[in-house]
């Protein structure tokens, strides 16, 4: 297992995923073995019409055993969108680093996610 040179990639792929953000905390993303991923969008959207949600962000380096916070308890206010990782403020996660995603409350919040898989093989 090697980390890719992301100077000399010789694939990258965009990839979108979507879904709904619980309030158990979930992996979104997984890299892995051999790749590198690029986030360079994460949108968590509130779709309920009244009422305000929090949203936590944190990323794993280590497979899980910590993770740290790109966001913690961020309000989404109700019909409202918020931007956690954007274009300016993209990320790379190396082969077994996690992002992580949970709301203060279930059903409330929804996430969509843009990120590009770098392979040197």
């Amino acid at each position: 297992m090697a980390t890719p040179d992301i100077i000399d990639v010789a694939t990258i792929n965009g990839v979108l995923i979507a879904g709904a953000v619980s309030n158990s905390a979930h992996d979104i993303i997984d890299v892995t073995a051999e790749h590198t991923f690029k986030v360079n969008t994460l949108a968590i959207s509130n779709i309920h019409g009244t009422n305000d949600a929090t949203i936590s962000v944190s990323v794993s380096a280590d497979n899980g055993s910590n993770y740290y916070h790109l966001a913690k308890t961020v309000t989404v206010p109700a019909d409202s969108t918020v931007y956690v990782i954007t274009k300016d403020t993209s990320i790379y996660l190396d082969e077994t680093d996690l992002l992580r995603v949970v709301a203060s409350a279930a059903d409330m919040l929804e996430y969509v996610c843009s990120y590009e898989t770098l392979n040197d093989a």
